[in-house]
C-alpha cells in the first residue's frame, strides 16, 4: 500500500471549528454583490477594501460572507470592528459602563445583521460561544487573528494608523472587509481618515497576487429602499 500523501498545508493554532450547520437566508443580491462574494470566499482572498454608498449592503454581505466560511469550516470566529466614533455634530459624551456597555450601541448594527440572516437560536448559541465577538481597535495591538473573519464596519471614520494596525493582526486563513462610505465621514476637521489613500495603495495587480482586492459599490447597489437611492444620487449634486 503507499503511502498517504502527506498535508503540507502549515500548522497553525487556532480554536476548533463549529461543529453544527448554520441556516443563513438567502436573500436577493444584485449583480455586482454576487461578483462580491464569488471574490470574498475565494480561498485566495485575503483582504478586500469596500467602498460604497449607504444602502449598498456593504455590511450585511460582508457578515453574510463570513457565515458562508464558519459553515465551510474555513474560519472559527468572526470579528466586527468599528470605531467609536459618533455620527452626529452634537456629542453625548462618555457613557457609563465597562467596554462591552461602552461599545454595545456601536455593535448594533453587526447584531441586526446576524438576526437578519441566522434564526434567533442560532445567533445566541454563535454568542453564548463567542463564535461571534466584537473588538474595540484600541485593544487590537498585540492580537493575531488565526482563521478568523474580520469586519471592520465604518471604516471611513478610521485614521491609516488604526486600519494598519487591524491589517497586522491577521494571521494564517484569515479574511478581513474594510468597509467605508466616504461620504458619511464623521471624523472631527483636525482628523485625516485613512481609508482613500488605502484603497488607492492596495488598487494594483501585486496586492491582487497576494490576495488583497478593492471593490467598490455604486448607487445602483443600493437595496435599502428607493428614497435612500433618490437620497444618495441627489446628494452627489451638493458642494
Amino acid at each position: 500500500m503507499k503511502d498517504k500523501k502527506k498535508d503540507k498545508s502549515p500548522k497553525v493554532p487556532q480554536r476548533d471549528k463549529i461543529k453544527d450547520s448554520l441556516s443563513i437566508k438567502e436573500l436577493n443580491w444584485t449583480a455586482r454583490q454576487k461578483e462580491f462574494i464569488t471574490l470574498a470566499t475565494d480561498k485566495n482572498t485575503r483582504i478586500i477594501f469596500v467602498n460604497g454608498p449607504a444602502g449598498t449592503s456593504k455590511s450585511i454581505i460582508s457578515t453574510y460572507v463570513s457565515l458562508l466560511l464558519l459553515n465551510e469550516k474555513k474560519i472559527s470566529d468572526i470579528i466586527y470592528i468599528r470605531s467609536a466614533v459618533e455620527s452626529s455634530d452634537s456629542k453625548i459624551g462618555y457613557l457609563p459602563g465597562d467596554v462591552e456597555d461602552k461599545l454595545h450601541f456601536y455593535n448594533l448594527p453587526f447584531l441586526e445583521k446576524l438576526d437578519e440572516l441566522l434564526p434567533n437560536a442560532e445567533v445566541d448559541k454563535l454568542q453564548k460561544d463567542e463564535r461571534v465577538v466584537t473588538h474595540p481597535i484600541n485593544y487590537a495591538r498585540g492580537m493575531s487573528w488565526a482563521a478568523k473573519s474580520i469586519i471592520f464596519d465604518e471604516a471611513q471614520n478610521s485614521t491609516a494608523k488604526e486600519i494598519i494596525t487591524i491589517l497586522t493582526r491577521l494571521g494564517e486563513f484569515s479574511r478581513c472587509f474594510i468597509l467605508a462610505d466616504p461620504m458619511q465621514t464623521d471624523l472631527s476637521s483636525n482628523k485625516s481618515g485613512g481609508f482613500g489613500k488605502l484603497y488607492d495603495l492596495f488598487s494594483d495587480e501585486e496586492s491582487k497576487e497576494n490576495g488583497i482586492y478593492t471593490f467598490s459599490f455604486t448607487e445602483e447597489d443600493i437595496v435599502r429602499s428607493k428614497i435612500v437611492k433618490f437620497i444618495v444620487n441627489k446628494l452627489k449634486k451638493l458642494k
